[in-house]
Formats: C-alpha cells, sequence, structure tokens
C-alpha cells in the first residue's frame, strides 16, 4: 500500500513529493475509526507553519481533506460504524497521508457525509468550507443587508465565500483577475428560487487600470463595504514591491479606504504591516483585523463541538446546493505528484482532487 509525502532537504529547495510503501495498519485502538479513502483533496503545504509548531519532519503526509468509508472502528467510538460515510481534515500532526487506500483517523476529526454527495465533491469542498465559515461566522458574522468584498471571488475558496455571504443575505462584491474569472462571477447563480447573479458586482482587476477601493465607495453610495475578506494584499507600493509578488492584489491602503465604519478585514496576510497612519484611520471607522487560519481549529481541541458542527453544516449545504466548488476533473492516483507539484507552486485555478 502506497501513500504520498513530501519532502524538503534544506530550506528554500523547492519540495519534492514521493510515494512510500507503507505496512498493513494495525486494528483500529480505542477512539481510532479505520477509513477506506474514496477521495482526497490537494492542498498547499505550509512548511513554515509545519517549523513554527515544531512538526517539521523529513517526510511530511500529502492530502488531508479526505471523504471514505468505515472499514472498522476502536472499542470507545461512539459517533460511527463500519460502512459509514465519512469525511474529514487530518490534523496537522497526523502520521497519516489521506493520498493513501486506508488510514487510522481519531473520530474526532471526523463527520457524516450525505449519501448522495459523490466523493470527490464531498472532499474538495471541506477547507474551503471550514475557512469560509471561520471568515464570515466567526470572524465578521455577515447578515442580511451587510456588504461584503471578496477579493479572488473565482478561486476555490472566493467562489465557497462568495455561496456563503449570499446565504447570509449579503450584498457580495468581487474582483477577477482575469476575462476569464469575470465571465465566471458574472454567471454565479444560486441553485434554486430567484435566479439573481450572486455577485452585485465584478471588479476586473487584470488591466490594472481601475481602483477597488473607488469601484467599492461607488457601489455602496460612498458608505464603504462591511467585510472584506482579501487573498494577500500588497504592502508595499508597486515599485519596492518584489517582483514575485501578484501586482493584481489591492494595496492595504485601498482595503482601509473601502472599508465602512465598524468594517471588518478579514486577511490571509500572515506578514501583515500596519503603519501608525493605517492604524488611525482604523481607528477613526472603529474597524477591525483579523487573520484568517483555519488551522486553528485542529491546533486546539478546545472548540471540537463547533468544528464538527461547521463540517456537518459544510456537507449539508453541499448536499442542498448552496455550496458548488470549483473542482478540476478527478484526479487518478498516478497522477498524484505531478498535481501534487502544480497545487504547491500555486499554479492550479481549481480545487485538485485524488479520486481512487
Amino acid at each position: 500500500m502506497k501513500a504520498l509525502y513530501a519532502q524538503q532537504n534544506s530550506p528554500g529547495e523547492e519540495m519534492t513529493f514521493v510515494f512510500q510503501e507503507r505496512e498493513n495498519l494495525p486494528p483500529s485502538t480505542d477512539h481510532e475509526v479505520k477509513v477506506q479513502v474514496r477521495a482526497c483533496a490537494l492542498s498547499w503545504v505550509d512548511t513554515k507553519l509545519l517549523a513554527e509548531i515544531k512538526l517539521k519532519k523529513e517526510l511530511v503526509p500529502v492530502g488531508r481533506e479526505i471523504s471514505g468509508v468505515v472499514l472498522e472502528v476502536g472499542s470507545k467510538v461512539t459517533f460511527f460504524q463500519p460502512d459509514d460515510e465519512v469525511v474529514g481534515i487530518l490534523p496537522l500532526d497526523s502520521e497519516e497521508s489521506g493520498v493513501c487506500e486506508v488510514i487510522l483517523v481519531h473520530e474526532h476529526y471526523l463527520a457524516h457525509k450525505p449519501h448522495k454527495l459523490c466523493w470527490a465533491e464531498a472532499a474538495g469542498t471541506l477547507r474551503d468550507g471550514l475557512r469560509a465559515y471561520t471568515a464570515l461566522h466567526y470572524l465578521a458574522p455577515v447578515s442580511p443587508g451587510s456588504s461584503v468584498l471578496v477579493l479572488d471571488g473565482a478561486s476555490p475558496f472566493g467562489t465557497i465565500a462568495i455561496q456563503l455571504a449570499h446565504h447570509r443575505g449579503a450584498k457580495v462584491i468581487s474582483t477577477a483577475h482575469s476575462l476569464e474569472d469575470k465571465q465566471y462571477l458574472e454567471r454565479l447563480r444560486p441553485a434554486g428560487g430567484v435566479r439573481q447573479p450572486l455577485v452585485a458586482r465584478v471588479i476586473d482587476v487584470s488591466h490594472g487600470k481601475i481602483d477597488v477601493a473607488e469601484s467599492c465607495l461607488e457601489e455602496t453610495g460612498g458608505l464603504g463595504v462591511d467585510a472584506v475578506l482579501d487573498a494577500g494584499v500588497r504592502l508595499y507600493s508597486a515599485e519596492d514591491e518584489p517582483a514575485s509578488r501578484g501586482q493584481l492584489l489591492p494595496h492595504k491602503h485601498d482595503i482601509i479606504t473601502l472599508l465602512g465604519v465598524g468594517g471588518r478585514w478579514i486577511t490571509t496576510e500572515r506578514n501583515l504591516q500596519l503603519d501608525p497612519p493605517d492604524s488611525h484611520s482604523l481607528f477613526l471607522k472603529g474597524a477591525t483585523v483579523s487573520f484568517l487560519n483555519e488551522e486553528v481549529w485542529n491546533l486546539s481541541n478546545v472548540q471540537q463541538g463547533k468544528y464538527l458542527a461547521i463540517l456537518e453544516d459544510i456537507m449539508d449545504k453541499l448536499s442542498n446546493g448552496i455550496f458548488r466548488p470549483q473542482l478540476d476533473e478527478p484526479i487518478p492516483l498516478y497522477e498524484a505528484k505531478v498535481s501534487m507539484e502544480i497545487v504547491q507552486k500555486n499554479q492550479a485555478r481549481k480545487r485538485q482532487v485524488i479520486q481512487f
């Protein structure tokens, strides 16, 4: 039985991916569940985070969002029984690779999967659904009538965030990084009911000629948006920014400008730096900045009940057509290494899912 692992010989070196032979798993013990994996979504391996929390090792398991069938359960497992269909995100300290036919998982990391959902959809929606919930339910609760700006809305995460915000009754504005993305966002419609577009306004930033802040203020009658969900920001002026940074990202000053009174900025930029004038602008608006790191759910067991409720609700919204993920065609196991290399280089515009 083979499993996929990531290998990095020295810091800064490009990561390589290797299949390793695994011995047959022992029987499930206590709270462990043995799962036959049917699909596994691929996500970027954050080596910096692993090093910071002292989990860096020579071989890092790859593929953490899984869907599958329970084969057997440990003596103390209460939530599952053999033949149950389940989904889950393996914790950061897991020794198991999701890109493997059979794995052992603690029952507290699994949730039930509705029977009508296909395996690839279930696995491919988990992480983006968790991120969207963390941002728009816990960090910046969205309610009917509020306005939300989702940057790079055509990304897998952006798509789910738009769908969740719209479902909560918010007016959604989004940016598009290409003509194809713009057309995709303009075509987004709810699964049922009134077939109005999910996105009230799509801002095409692919040519760099449109001012995002100005467009948002225009769309909100000069009031600014209630919540911003970024996909990274520029911290410096264009001439000072490293060439590798995406010039399609808005500047941090633009984000602060377009925030309304009491607005919330949810950022994925871990190295965000705010100067005193930036902080003063946020103070005058009574606005807040929150950092989006969905890994906190698995780094602490304090809110395990809430975490499992989120996973169950993601599956419920997926089965009801509220969530419709951006998935590529299912990938066979023998192409997993090549697909993972594309994901690690951030070159995949759709969620990559391995199907067994």
